[in-house]
């Protein structure tokens, strides 16, 4: 299917000279029934933040009984209604609901007209490179700009007949098809990945070693610059949580590991706190840099991204891993033989998801593609 979607992309001629110019008032139906939730059965409600960006499907929610919901929340929305997110729309916060349920006053609750539009096409036209910069350009305020329905009613566009639309609306969520599939693929490859992982570091399966017997610490040779005089260039300049920067000069021309030293991001993990560096580069003084002189570097980088090692943070403002304390920590790496053997297969499934991602990527900007040469 993915092949025949790439071939209607590149020949895709789309003649609009029977195209009606419409106002997207004209095709789309605010609603506004409000919802006394001391005296409603409905369980569901939706936040702006569970509503993802450039995403048509509803992936996170929660249930009136979770916690206490400001006095916005009295929006009523129905299964398949479209929810807007109204404040920053660069973000294309376009969401159709999967159930019923509620949501703030700040998302607008949308039904397509379906005497003038498939109500299958017009989720697309709310994801249009026309209707974002529409949006954004009528915006109102500067620090949480947001767009009024009266405002977004007047976007004009080029409406085909009918028949067109459907066939069109049959299109595009072909190529959703195809999304979603290879998101449920990368899913099973980052489980894959998890269930290895634990394999891995299994304590049976592994030595106990200290950070310190298998590494040198580099700690000696960082040195921060300060934003105000970095001078821009070609060499990434890393911190606590990955590149914050490019400068113009590198202090580390060797392979390394890079660990975080302190943040935010050491307690919440929301990122990686180890990466591997092949290439020149500057660090900072909020990550920690080992050359690995015993064993794989890759296994160690692995350990530390999957392991807890909440133990070793001293708590306060700042997290912090000290570097005296990293250097005594324990670390389980599988028994000399069995590591080759791990790391060959934890590098395939890495390879795998790569793989994954390209494809994701690919089949992400033909869809966007598609939306913007039909509007």
């Amino acid at each position: 299917m993915k092949v025949l979607i790439e071939n209607t992309a590149d020949t895709l001629q789309i003649d609009k000279k029977n195209w009606t110019k419409v106002k997207f008032g004209a095709v789309a139906i605010q609603q506004k029934i409000s919802v006394d939730r001391d005296k409603t059965d409905l369980t569901f409600y939706v936040k702006g933040e569970h509503m993802g960006s450039q995403d048509l499907h509803l992936r996170e929610w929660g249930e009136l009984t979770d916690e206490y919901l400001g006095p916005a929340f009295i929006r009523y929305f129905e299964k398949d209604d479209i929810l807007y997110g109204s404040r920053r729309t660069y973000l294309r916060k376009v969401v159709i609901a999967p159930f019923e349920g509620i949501t703030s006053n700040t998302t607008l609750v949308i039904k397509a007209n379906e005497k003038i539009i498939d109500k299958r096409l017009l989720p697309f036209v709310m994801m249009s490179e026309g209707f974002t910069d529409h949006s954004i350009k009528n915006s109102k305020g500067s620090v949480n700009p947001y767009i009024n329905w009266k405002d977004l009613a007047n976007y004009e566009f080029l409406l085909p007949p009918k028949a067109e639309q459907a066939r069109l609306a049959e299109l595009l969520w072909a190529m959703d098809e195809v999304i979603e599939k290879e998101k449920l693929v990368i899913d099973m490859t980052k489980k894959l990945k998890k269930s290895k992982l634990k394999e891995t570091f299994k304590k049976e399966n592994c030595r106990k070693l200290k950070i310190g017997s298998i590494s040198e610490s580099l700690d000696n040779k960082r040195i921060p610059i300060k934003s105000s005089i970095r001078t821009n260039g070609e060499y990434p300049y890393y911190g606590a949580s990955g590149i914050v920067d490019y400068v113009s000069d590198f202090i580390f021309d060797e392979e390394i590991l890079l660990i975080s030293e302190d943040g935010e991001n050491l307690v919440s993990r929301n990122l990686p706190i180890a990466y591997s560096v092949d290439e020149k580069c500057w660090v900072n003084n909020h990550a920690h840099v080992l050359k690995i002189i015993k064993g794989s570097r890759y296994l160690v980088k692995e350990y530390f991204n999957f392991s807890n090692i909440s133990d070793f943070i001293a708590s306060g403002t700042r997290p912090k891993l000290n570097k005296g304390v990293l250097m005594e920590m324990p670390i389980y790496l599988p028994f000399e033989g069995d590591d080759i053997k791990y790391e060959r297969e934890l590098l395939a499934i890495d390879a795998s998801k790569s793989n994954c991602d390209e494809k994701l990527v690919s089949s992400q900007s033909l869809q966007k593609s598609l939306i913007n040469q039909i509007f």
